[in-house]
């Protein structure tokens, strides 16, 4: 018995160093995992593209609700129907796509709603955050972009991510002549399409 102490006492310690190195190199492995596996938005328009990098952390279920309808082909051909010089582009309304129902534009909406997720994200420029009317959870598809800092809407609306690429764009797309807050030329949304992040360089 005394011999096979010797025998089991190397093996168990060894047994247990890589159980020590498994549990250390977990955390990496899922990381890895999880930067492989993240994806963002490419927003394709008629002035350009712009990247969204999600915030799911803060807000799951509006974050899988907009990937949903992006890879449905939902938003392709809509148009940012609204736009407030100095505060944001507003887009994701699926009767934007039919230049006839321009007098509706803004009322359109996909067939569910989103319950509201506030957060304490903040609304700067580049941040995307969903439409609503009055009442808190009556989020659906539309969605706007921010041009600027509008701290009047942190808590209020639900701020899902932020613009990591086309800056450049959301500006030109801000600067786009309006009357009164409607595009006179039209701000299209040629499509939206959910990619890994690692392929957007």
């Amino acid at each position: 018995m005394r011999g096979k102490c010797r025998f089991m006492k190397p093996l168990l310690l060894k047994i247990a160093a890589l159980i020590v190195a498994t549990v250390i190199a977990a955390p990496t492995l899922r990381a890895a995992d999880e930067k492989t596996s993240k994806e963002v938005a490419v927003i394709k328009t008629n002035l350009g593209e712009m990247v969204v990098e999600f915030w799911p952390d803060v807000a799951p279920k509006t974050v899988e609700n907009f990937i949903t309808l992006a890879k449905s082909g939902f938003y392709d051909g809509t148009a940012f129907h609204r736009i407030i010089k100095g505060f944001m582009i507003q887009g994701g309304d699926p009767l934007s796509k039919d230049p006839s129902q321009k007098d509706f534009w803004g009322t359109g909406h996909a067939d569910h709603n989103v319950k509201a997720e506030f957060n304490e994200r903040h609304h700067v420029r580049g941040v995307i955050s969903m439409a609503r009317s009055n009442n808190p959870d009556s989020a659906s598809c539309q969605f706007f972009i921010c041009l600027d800092a509008a701290p009047h809407l942190d808590g209020q609306y639900t701020a899902f991510g932020h613009l990591i690429k086309g800056e450049d764009v959301l500006v030109k797309l801000g600067d786009v002549e309006v009357v009164g807050s409607k595009p006179v030329e039209r701000a299209a949304i040629e499509s939206i399409k959910i990619v890994p992040a690692d392929s957007v360089k």
